[in-house]
């Protein structure tokens, strides 16, 4: 075993790979990642007791952020960047703990932790430090889990706080929960009930923190609008941008405009289109391709450069042709790839190398045509409110489900295809993240007008379907938000589907749906614990699925 990582979906045989990550991480990459989420923690250490003494510092709050985000799947395969992240971190550990002495506090390093001291200069000690924290030194199999779920729903949520404040949006809450957590899995006097507490503690600030970024996206680039989003392609070379950061996208299309270079979106970058602040640039074309596991087709056949944002990449294969067209910003890293820096003192990041490539290259060929249709977010929802409840009540919508969550690889997640296909035509699907993508090209028709596919934007936008779902309970006059006519059929891979489904378990939601198999990271009584309190089940069969769904 030279790695072990089972914080995805796809970990190999359901247990967790241990050879090379099924994303394509090697096992150097693994282990440095592991590496600096214990730096992490060091770090963590010191700024929650220099919190506690009114101390707050924005560097350690964006390096956590930015740190955890590196190391969400898919998100950064560069070993050296990482190993430059854990360089950065200790020098930033050294300085807090710098400040907390200064402080008055105790600096005898003979009582403090091995997070907290340890240190190392050269690439070799960093790699042997990292095969001693990784996941399985916590020997514990439930402690272990638990601790984990808290991590990887702390990465979800550690992405969307970092989305937030690219947008001048901050909350010192979630700054404060996610240091305070990752000093928490360092406890061992914690037991498993003081560690599911924090799990839905983490839930809590999930849902915080999604809140935090609606408002950024929606006070930046207006509310989301029902958009019909073009599938074809224009006449003049493009740029693709894939991942999830609009203030990656807006600066994009800036500085394309009037450059004869058009930008599409891949992924779960579609949403973009939905918003009226984009709408203004009408060399933003349309959506190119499908969800983020099929880009080595989509870059292939697209010809011009590919942005990465955040995560969602696939290193490609040797014998691709477009590995020198890719290009990374933010937490996203590729080796060979050209990486475009973070902004300074409050300017803009500089995308003229990516521009200057795409105009030397060829119009993206044309894979499909038509449209597909978006943007209900909870604004545009409940806008339509009157219309929806009197659906319901005449029973023309008989259930809505929610089949929010991410796309995958495995041939079981053509389950969800499926699914909608077999759907009854009285239902409507509620979906946000790239889950979508496996029906959102359907031709499922609509109800009274209202499209059988309400797609409510990014995987953090089923914030949006959390406010629908307790809207309706309002409006009904109920007191559970279990006795709406809402069933959960979600599929998952990442970490940041991890901070939604916490965060759905914090606001009450039982009897979901989780699939297409259920997390590796799940010991078996921690699992027992999720199906005994919150109904927590995977999938089994389609059919056998919809008898149980329509019939409760």
């Amino acid at each position: 075993m030279s790695m072990f990582c089972f914080q995805c979906q796809e970990a190999a045989k359901g247990t967790g790979c241990t050879v090379k990550g099924v994303c394509g991480k090697t096992d150097d990459v693994a282990n440095l990642q592991d590496l600096l989420v214990y730096v992490l923690k060091g770090i963590s250490f010191y700024s929650t007791k220099a919190r506690e003494k009114g101390i707050e510092d924005a560097e350690v709050n964006l390096f956590i952020l930015e740190g955890l985000f590196t190391t969400i799947t898919n998100a950064n395969f560069d070993r050296k960047a990482i190993i430059e992240k854990i360089r950065k971190g200790l020098e930033i550990r050294t300085k807090i703990a710098t400040t907390l002495c200064n402080e008055g506090c105790d600096c005898d390093k003979t009582t403090l932790p091995d997070v907290a001291i340890w240190t190392a200069s050269t690439d070799e000690e960093f790699e042997i430090k990292a095969l001693t924290v990784g996941v399985l030194t916590t020997e514990n199999e439930d402690i272990r889990s638990l601790r984990e779920l808290l991590i990887y729903g702390m990465k979800g949520m550690a992405a969307y706080a970092e989305h937030a404040y690219n947008l001048g949006f901050e909350d010192a809450a979630v700054n404060a929960f996610l240091q305070r957590g990752l000093v928490s899995t360092l406890n061992n006097n914690l037991g498993a009930d003081e560690l599911v507490a924090l799990v839905l503690e983490c839930g809590q600030y999930g849902v915080q923190v999604m809140a935090l970024l609606d408002k950024a996206n929606t006070t930046s680039y207006g509310n989301p609008e029902i958009t019909k989003v073009n599938l074809g392609v224009g006449t003049n070379p493009g740029i693709l941008i894939s991942g999830h950061d609009l203030k990656d996208m807006e600066e994009l299309l800036e500085q394309t405009q009037g450059t004869g270079v058009d930008v599409y979106t891949h992924s779960e970058m579609l949403p973009a289109h939905y918003y009226p602040k984009f709408k203004q640039y009408s060399h933003f074309v349309g959506n190119y391709g499908s969800s983020w596991w099929h880009q080595r087709e989509d870059f292939q056949s697209f010809n011009g450069p590919v942005l990465f944002t955040t995560n969602c990449i696939v290193p490609p294969l040797a014998s691709a042709t477009y590995t020198d067209r890719i290009y990374t910003t933010g937490a996203a890293g590729l080796t060979g790839a050209k990486h475009i820096p973070a902004r300074e003192n409050g300017g803009k990041k500089d995308f003229s190398a990516i521009i200057a490539h795409a105009k030397q290259t060829a119009v993206p060929t044309e894979i499909e045509t038509g449209e597909i249709i978006g943007g209900f977010a909870h604004n545009q929802v409940l806008a339509l409110a009157d219309k929806v409840v009197e659906a319901v009540k005449s029973g023309a919508i008989r259930k809505f489900f929610v089949m929010a969550g991410c796309d995958g690889r495995m041939k079981d997640r053509n389950y969800y295809t499926e699914f909608a296909e077999k759907l009854p035509k009285d239902t409507v699907i509620l979906t946000a993240g790239c889950a979508k993508y496996r029906y959102n090209k359907l031709p499922l028709g609509d109800i009274n007008g209202i499209p059988r596919v309400l797609d409510a934007g990014q995987c953090n936008d089923s914030y949006s379907l959390a406010v629908i779902a307790l809207k309706l309970k309002e409006v009904f006059e109920l007191n559970d938000i279990n006795d709406l006519p809402i069933a959960y059929n979600i599929a998952w891979y990442e970490q940041k589907a991890v901070i939604v489904l916490l965060a759905l378990l914090y606001l009450g939601v039982k009897k979901i749906h989780l699939g297409p198999t259920l997390p590796a990271f799940l010991s078996p009584n921690v699992a027992k614990v999720l199906v005994e309190n919150f109904g927590i089940a995977g999938i089994t069969s389609v059919d056998e699925d919809m008898k149980i769904f329509l019939e409760n």
